[in-house]
Formats: structure tokens, C-alpha cells, sequence
């Protein structure tokens, strides 16, 4: 039987003891998947001695067919477009602008809400592994890699404790380096196999993220 996670902190925990490879690197830097992938990542962050950042992604859904994504976009202004999908169902840049600028203003209410008045961790030319809570179809994941590779990263890292097999390989064609640290089958889906998946709050992201910058300033 393939063991399961108390929860998001005993997960990170298991996660941090396959990713030494990259520990006290300070060309390091683990960015989090709000709000789930948060109290993962600081485990993580906390374990390898490297800064903890989010990185915040919104969908850009279809009008009227909002779950299915015409592109993303993420922290630092970046923006991903499925320009076949776009084509395909000849959606007018008017409308592209539109929901990217709704998605824009609650990202930025996010980021706000998260981060405080905190700059984002600069990314340039450094290794960055990028965390969440699980992948079931890693399409989070995708945009989040394609809109971080626009802000120059040396190297991109997915880490996840749980994963479906398949996607924990097909993520491989979008980045350096994955670790999964498990991949059951039957996946079935992530919060199977936690005991306790209880949503992360906005308090518990702010705290996180505070108390592991004040890890940061007592390591220098």
C-alpha cells in the first residue's frame, strides 16, 4: 500500500528529503503555488537553507467556457497564450485583453493580500523549484513553468509529494529537473492521499511566508 501524508507539513517534510541535491545553494530559491503548495514549500525552503517566495497564477478561461484555459498568467506580469486554441475558436484580442485584465487585478489582489509590500524574489539566472500540494492533470503546473521561464531562471524544478504517474513524466518535457516524490496507481486524485487536506487559508500563506523571511534574515 502506498503510504499516505498526515498532512501539507508532513509532505514537505518527505518531499525535502529527495531534494538535498540542493540544499544551502544560494543560487537556490523555492516558489510556492498559492495556497495549497505554501505550507509545502516551506518545509522544503526551511529544510535545503533557500528563500521562499509564491508565485501566483491565474487562468485565463474561454468566456463562456471558463474552465477550459485559453492561457495564463503569473507573478511578475507574465502571460502565456495557447495560440492554437485561441485561433481555433477565433477569440478576439478585445476579449483576450478583457479577461486578462480581470485576472490581472485579482492576481494582483492576491499578491497583495499574500506578500504585503515584500518584492518578489528575483529569479534571474538562479535555480528555482517550483512547489505545490500534488499534480492531477499539471495543468497549473504548465502555465506556471511557461510564465517563470520568461523571467530568466537558470534551471526550473517541479517538486510535488504526490503525483499521477503520468503527469509526474510528461512534466519532464517542461523542465530540468521533477521529483515526485510519490506517484501511486491508481492516483485517483491529491487529496486522497492526505489524512488531513484541509484548504490553506490566506492567514496561514501571510504567516508562512513572514516567518520564513525571518528564517532568511537569521541565516544571514
Amino acid at each position: 500500500m502506498q503510504s499516505r501524508f498526515r498532512d501539507r507539513v508532513e509532505a514537505g517534510r518527505r518531499l525535502a528529503a529527495d531534494l538535498t541535491q540542493y540544499a544551502h545553494r544560494p543560487d537556490v530559491v523555492v516558489l510556492a503555488l498559492p495556497r495549497g503548495g505554501v505550507p509545502v514549500a516551506y518545509e522544503v525552503a526551511r529544510a535545503l537553507g533557500a528563500p521562499l517566495d509564491i508565485f501566483v497564477v491565474r487562468k485565463l478561461g474561454v468566456p463562456g467556457q471558463e474552465e477550459v484555459a485559453m492561457g495564463a498568467i503569473a507573478t511578475g506580469g507574465v502571460r502565456v497564450l495557447n495560440d492554437v486554441l485561441v485561433r481555433s475558436l477565433g477569440i478576439p484580442r478585445d476579449v483576450i485583453e478583457a479577461v486578462t485584465a480581470r485576472e490581472r487585478e485579482e492576481l494582483a489582489r492576491r499578491e497583495r493580500l499574500y506578500r504585503g509590500n515584500r518584492p518578489p524574489v528575483d529569479v534571474r539566472r538562479r535555480t528555482v523549484i517550483l512547489v505545490d500540494d500534488g499534480l492531477a492533470t499539471g495543468a497549473t503546473m504548465v502555465a506556471a513553468v511557461r510564465a517563470l521561464r520568461q523571467r530568466g531562471p537558470a534551471r526550473i524544478v517541479v517538486a510535488v509529494p504526490i503525483a499521477a504517474p503520468e503527469t509526474c513524466d510528461a512534466m519532464r518535457a517542461e523542465v530540468d529537473d521533477v521529483v515526485c516524490a510519490t506517484t501511486p496507481k491508481p492516483f485517483h486524485a491529491v487529496g486522497v492521499w492526505y489524512d488531513d487536506f484541509t484548504q490553506t487559508t490566506d492567514d496561514e500563506v501571510r504567516d508562512l511566508l513572514a516567518r520564513s523571511g525571518e528564517l532568511a534574515g537569521n541565516r544571514q
